[in-house]
């Protein structure tokens, strides 16, 4: 005698598999990272990015309002800063008219309601590739935290909605809470790069802002003296649960796929929002992979957004955001 009960009974068609699924996309789940730089009518696309792209701020300005018809409605913004620039201590980051706080006053006058999340790290900006400064050939850590509250201020100070520490210094959520704090920047945010790891998966984000580490003698060559070991799990709590305790208002995991036990560990312990990024060797393999006809692009961009929803993400960083939103729309 067959059972009585038959779960595939809730998987007949589309209409009931439609009615009962458990996790549900939409465009209020995505927060759309964007590539800044200098010029004007630019939109450059990133090799190692296929379809995605650098934009001059008069450029920036036009995507902003396509994200928002479309749904889409917060931003993380990166700037690409030319190596002119650029100096162990990161002063460029600093400038009131610099790229970044452009990039934030250009969002704003184009689209005044779209939430703007920036950038806080000194790699961008740093001559040795780095997310602080370099002394004695050791990445030093307060007085990194020092500047990157410095740059929150400058940040916030320009209109970010949003800070974004990237960098995984130690102490520097409570070093920004309070410096935003003393300057009257009650209302701005912090989401901290809680558990980010050290991943070979940052390849294609280092092209487009051209900010890898420098191979240099008496220089760090990577980020793993900063950045989290991948073989570790309970760590990631622990600097999670440091995060808020210091201040900060979202969590997030990074990279994403390689580390959904991370997510549904870090969502199962804390009572704030969680983030995920989808990050740029992610969004390369699938393109990748379907330039050559070995996976169906829609079908495992989906399956793999999907994942990070499922696993507990609340927002999900990701350069798949607008192509994600137009299928499901």
């Amino acid at each position: 005698m067959y059972p009585l009960r038959r779960n595939r009974r809730l998987r007949t068609n589309e209409a009931i598999r439609s009615l009962v699924r458990e996790t549900i996309i939409s465009p209020n789940d995505f927060l759309v990272p964007l590539f800044v730089v200098e010029g004007k009518g630019v939109k450059d696309e990133i090799p190692s990015m296929p379809n995605y792209f650098r934009y001059s701020l008069d450029l920036l300005e036009k995507e902003v309002k396509e994200l928002w018809s479309l749904g889409l409605k917060s931003v993380l913004l990166f700037v690409k800063v030319p190596d002119n620039l650029k100096d162990n201590k990161g002063k460029e980051a600093l400038n009131p008219n610099g790229l970044m706080q452009r990039a934030i006053k250009t969002v704003k006058n184009a689209c005044p309601d779209m939430l703007v999340m920036t950038d806080v790290a000194l790699d961008p900006y740093s001559a040795y590739g780095h997310d602080g400064i370099v002394e004695n050939g050791m990445i030093v850590n307060d007085p990194t935290t020092n500047f990157l509250a410095e740059m929150s201020i400058s940040h916030a100070k320009a209109g970010a909605d949003f800070v974004a520490p990237s960098d995984m210094m130690d102490g520097r959520i409570l070093t920004i809470r309070e410096a935003l704090e003393d300057e009257g920047f009650i209302n701005t945010g912090i989401m901290s790069y809680s558990a980010k790891y050290a991943s070979a998966f940052y390849g294609p984000f280092r092209d487009a802002l051209d900010s890898a580490p420098v191979d240099m003698v008496d220089i760090p060559k990577d980020k793993k003296t900063y950045q989290m070991d991948y073989a570790n799990r309970i760590e990631a709590i622990r600097e999670t649960n440091m995060d808020i305790d210091e201040g900060a208002d979202i969590v997030m995991v990074k990279p994403g796929l390689s580390y959904l036990d991370i997510l549904r560990d870090i969502k199962n312990e804390v009572n704030v929002p969680v983030a995920v990024y989808q990050v740029s060797g992610e969004y390369a393999m699938i393109k990748a992979a379907a330039e050559k006809g070995w996976l169906n692009h829609d079908q495992v961009m989906m399956e793999t957004t999907m994942a990070f929803k499922r696993a507990g993400a609340d927002i999900i960083a990701s350069y798949f955001s607008k192509d994600v939103v137009k299928l499901i729309s």
